[in-house]
């Protein structure tokens, strides 16, 4: 699964909807309006340019550097920028749908329940007894892996980490994966390297107090004992880039082979806590890890190991405790991204029920926020960006006539989802309490994970949604063939039906371009048109796809978004690619849109110019330090600045658009610019 990191539809049950409706105008219709209007006449704010900087020296600055300047990151924010504007309306537009629904609907429970501080603090601990009166109650470690395989469906972090997707090697059926998992921070790196050392400093004293706060024996020594036992993890998992690559992923075996290969593991109890039993064949992803992984859990002692599980439970259920847990969790959590202050308690109740009851909240939001004229626009743009990526296929000169014939079966087959799901998830059987924050909580996570098991051996349901319908983001699919792109990224600036359509197709264009892209990045080119994974390139094709792949990397791993920092052009390989070829392929959209008429010229800028200002814009972005590193340790997404620079510095139509020219910074030669579709 790639992710970009943004008319009735028929229903799933029968129940009324459950939000109260108005017609007065709400804050979040303000807000939207408010939002459109910052981008009028066309669709860029020229005021964001920095005109003293020259585009080839840095086509970021020159495009947003007048905003970077005037610009402050909020407190609660690790960066401030068009996606969190974005997000940020979102959240004020789900704010005016959740307040309008009444205590006894499921939405307005559960936000209820959240916003009753009062009670929740007046709770204190209470809420964690009896959960960790579970883990106290473990006599072994079969009965500790059974408990841990449970915790799929509630507090707690499982050791290894279960899923269920589509099967790389059966299409169309879901198969059970399992993946390494055991530590706290966000990557391998925060344990191994000695940049990260605040963020372990920080991350033990915050397992010190949230035992000590729980009231667990001896918090001083257990915090030291979990610090250790997670750092023996970090030493035998696997790098971050490593885990994005589906050959060494797709390892498939049976629960025998499973024991076999990782003995000091009791498989069977931890299987069944999780409700799986036998799964039949699996995926187990980070192969060589698994018999490391199991060999540190068969020789820590028990009491670390129930430590070690105490302190995620409360670490989890932290956000719906009394503040003094909420206070105690940011402290620690702060030092990962920067942040100062802590969002406030409405956008943090919102976000609950938007994870919560994502489908539920996401009808009452595309009734009001997404007209289906936006829909049916959208679907058109989606239509016109297919057409270009095949000619793109078609005329590329170094793949043969063979692999473009799959990779055109490949893009053909390729489904199109906008705005919302053609059929809405029923919440009907989930428990929503006013007066059980808590208790919600855990029955929401126990609800996920039942709904994530029904789909276990059952054929693919390619019209159900990994993402709601209000996310303000897009994916691809993977191996079920299809790009998503829901309702909240279609909004200004990333779409807007009255903006130029230079500014569309430079902006939800190219994130349309990168989505259908990743089918043919690094790894999605390993995927058919079927979704098996298997290699349908001839031998010559497959090396001159990596030898530009190649190039393509070490562009990016010279670039230092924080000074010592740099980007792991391996780890962020397919998104990189997708930026590129997506903005590529939006070009070409827009030119084929103008139906061989010139564009006009607005405000002095050509249609190329504004094509390319406005993917500046949709990348605008001022981040904190400690935000970019944990990014660039872990994450696949290059830092938006990159993402601006590195795409447009190999496309031969940026220079012609900007006259950028030996000499200039981010200058390539046309002989040095990866060809990559």
């Amino acid at each position: 699964m790639k992710h970009l990191l943004l008319a009735t539809a028929a229903l799933a049950c029968a129940a009324a909807p459950l939000l109260a409706q108005t017609a007065t105008p709400t804050e979040g219709d303000t807000a939207t309006a408010t939002q459109a209007k910052k981008y009028e006449p066309w669709g860029f704010d020229l005021s964001a340019r920095d005109m003293a900087v020259k585009p080839g020296d840095d086509f970021d600055n020159y495009a947003n550097g007048g905003w970077a300047k005037r610009t402050e990151i909020p407190g609660d924010q690790p960066s401030a920028g068009v996606g969190y504007d974005v997000f940020n309306l979102s959240q004020v537009q789900l704010r005016s749908l959740i307040e309008a629904a009444p205590a006894t609907s499921l939405i307005g429970g559960l936000y209820k329940s959240f916003m009753d501080e009062a009670r929740v603090d007046a709770l204190g601990a209470r809420p964690l007894a009896a959960d960790l009166a579970k883990i106290a109650a473990v006599k072994d470690k079969a009965g500790f892996a059974r408990l841990n395989g449970a915790q799929s469906a509630g507090f707690g972090l499982p050791l290894f980490s279960p899923f269920v997707y589509s099967d790389p090697n059966r299409p169309g059926i879901n198969t059970f994966y399992i993946g390494q998992a055991g530590i706290g921070l966000p990557e391998r790196d925060y344990y191994l390297k000695p940049d990260f050392q605040p963020q372990r400093t920080a991350y033990r004293a915050y397992i010190e107090r949230a035992l000590a706060m729980a009231g667990y024996p001896t918090p001083a020594a257990h915090a030291d004992a979990i610090m250790a036992f997670e750092t023996e993890i970090a030493k035998v998992s696997w790098a971050a880039a490593d885990r994005r690559d589906l050959d060494k992923t797709n390892n498939p075996m049976t629960v025998a082979e499973l024991k076999k290969l990782a003995p000091g593991f009791a498989w069977k109890e931890f299987l069944a806590g999780a409700m799986v039993g036998d799964p039949g064949t699996m995926i187990v992803q980070e192969k060589s890890a698994f018999p490391a992984i199991a060999a540190i859990f068969d020789k820590t002692p028990l009491d670390t190991l129930k430590a070690w599980n105490a302190f995620h439970t409360i670490y989890q259920a932290s956000p719906y405790l009394a503040k003094t847990f909420v206070d105690s969790r940011f402290e620690f959590v702060r030092s990962l991204s920067g942040v100062s202050a802590q969002r406030p308690r409405w956008k943090r109740g919102t976000t609950l029920v938007d994870q919560s009851l994502g489908e539920e909240l996401g009808r009452a939001y595309v009734e009001r926020y997404f007209p289906a004229s936006s829909k049916q626009e959208m679907e058109e743009l989606v239509g016109n960006l297919k057409l270009a990526m095949g000619d793109r296929i078609t005329a590329a000169p170094w793949m043969s006539a063979a692999t473009k014939k799959e990779a055109l079966a490949k893009l053909n087959a390729m489904k199109v989802m906008v705005g919302y799901p053609d059929k809405w998830r029923d919440y009907s059987k989930l428990k929503i309490d006013a007066a059980d924050l808590y208790g919600n909580v855990e029955r929401s996570h126990a609800f996920e994970w039942a709904y994530t098991l029904t789909d276990l051996n059952k054929p693919v349901d390619g019209g159900k949604w990994l993402m709601t319908p209000q996310t303000v983001n897009a994916y691809n699919g993977g191996e079920e063939n299809k790009i998503v792109f829901p309702a909240g990224i279609l909004q200004p600036p990333f779409f807007n039906p009255k903006a130029d359509p230079a500014v569309n197709y430079g902006s939800i264009g190219a994130v349309i371009g990168h989505e259908i892209s990743h089918g043919f990045d690094d790894q999605g080119r390993k995927i058919d048109a079927t979704g098996k994974v298997r290699d349908w390139w001839t031998p010559e094709d497959a090396k001159r796809f990596d030898a530009q792949a190649d190039i393509f990397g070490k562009q990016y791993d010279s670039y230092e978004p924080v000074a010592g920092t740099h980007v792991n052009g391996k780890l962020t390989m397919g998104e990189n690619i997708a930026d590129l070829a997506g903005l590529a392929v939006a070009h070409d959209a827009y030119l084929r849109s103008l139906g061989g008429k010139p564009a006009p010229v607005i405000d002095g800028l050509t249609g190329d110019q504004r094509f390319f200002l406005a993917f500046a814009q949709s990348w605008r972005d001022k981040q904190r330090d400690d935000a970019i590193r944990q990014q660039v340790a872990s994450d696949p997404h290059t830092p938006s600045r990159f993402r601006v620079i590195g795409p447009v510095r190999d496309l031969d139509a940026w220079y012609a658009a900007f006259g950028v020219k030996p000499g200039d910074k981010y200058y390539v030669a046309p002989a040095d610019r990866p060809r990559i579709w």
